[in-house]
């Protein structure tokens, strides 16, 4: 595990070796966001992405201070989600089982990895973080998205409440005057973030580059440091290896294009992303990487088999060792970055 200072999340950021886990920005299933924080955190990521959600946020905290019981000299930041306007991320998969046909194989439970859809029965809502793959596998068209938007009065109360140390807001383009609008209550709250994280696909043409020029205007006037989050293929890391080429593939495309602020790889990012980061030639284009359904999947075995034992994964040092050492070779790896 690499050494963190007193400092260490913005050490981190400014030398290009920062790494965020994300929990999910619609993950409410507590248990396991309290196990993977706290593995997370000692692993060595830098800051914690998980949902604006007053118990989300103390099962994360809760976490870190395992984490630091467990050897981690420095908390790392805690961050939460937000989105200026509909978004896939703020989303939870829904159906009435009493619709599904009695013999139906179920290929919406297969597909699900966070385990939200059981063998019977409707989806648990607090483990769904919202992927969309079991909408197009239905063969009935049976599955709905329900958005989880935060209504925007309510922000400035709770984000006083829940104490960020820093905020993704997740945009798209075409809606800078809703991210204005989100800026505003972020501004009421009174909080003091170390950082605002701003996530954006693409979208058609220079639409993304020509929305980030606009938010740069509108990020002039705020006192925080921001980074630029390029979403690649969002909620897809786990997949595979290759889902890794879609984040560089943006970098590649865009880099040039964006306005100034350190940039950070997400969306389909996993074990090969920093390989292919070298590969290309964009090892120091980047300050770090964002990681979630690819830490996710490393450790869903364990986390089953702690469940099967009726314990906390972090109560089971057998398998919480095992699970801190996929992490760390997720987060860090040595032959590739330097001073790791």
């Amino acid at each position: 595990m690499r050494p963190n200072q007193p400092d260490g999340p913005r050490h981190a950021l400014a030398a290009g070796r920062w790494v965020k886990w994300i929990g999910g920005a619609s993950n409410h299933d507590l248990a396991a966001l309290e196990d993977l924080a706290a593995l997370a955190a000692l692993a060595g990521a830098d800051c914690l992405d998980v949902a604006a959600d007053a118990a989300v946020v103390a099962a994360v905290r809760r976490g870190m201070d395992w984490a630091q019981q467990h050897g981690r000299p420095s908390r790392p930041w805690l961050m939460v989600s937000l989105s200026d306007g509909e978004d896939p991320h703020f989303r939870k998969a829904w159906f009435d089982p009493s619709r599904c046909p009695a013999d139906c194989p179920r290929p919406c439970a297969k597909v699900c990895p966070p385990l939200a859809i059981p063998a019977q029965g409707p989806v648990l809502a607090e483990r769904c973080y919202g992927c969309g793959r079991c909408l197009p596998v239905c063969p009935l068209g049976l599955i709905e998205e329900r958005s989880m938007a935060l209504a925007p009065q309510a922000l400035p109360a709770l984000l006083r409440q829940l104490q960020p140390d820093a905020i993704e807001l997740h945009t798209h383009p075409g809606r800078a005057s809703d991210f204005a609008e989100r800026l505003q209550q972020i501004e009421l709250s009174g909080v003091a973030l170390q950082l605002l994280s701003v996530s954006c696909p693409e979208g058609p043409g220079d639409a993304m580059p020509h929305h980030l020029w606009q938010l740069h205007q509108l990020l002039q006037g705020c006192r925080w440091p921001w980074l630029w989050q390029l979403d690649g293929r969002p909620m897809s890391g786990d997949i595979g290896a290759g889902t890794a080429q879609a984040a560089v593939n943006l970098l590649q495309r865009r880099r040039g294009q964006l306005p100034p602020g350190p940039l950070q790889l997400a969306g389909g990012t996993n074990h090969d992303s920093r390989r292919r980061l070298e590969r290309e030639g964009l090892a120091d284009a980047v300050a770090g990487i964002a990681y979630g359904g690819s830490a996710r999947k490393l450790i869903q075995p364990l986390l089953q088999q702690a469940q099967a034992r009726g314990q906390a994964l972090r109560a089971c040092p057998d398998l919480w060792g095992q699970a801190l050492a996929q992490l760390q070779s997720l987060f860090c790896r040595p032959e590739l970055v330097r001073n790791c």
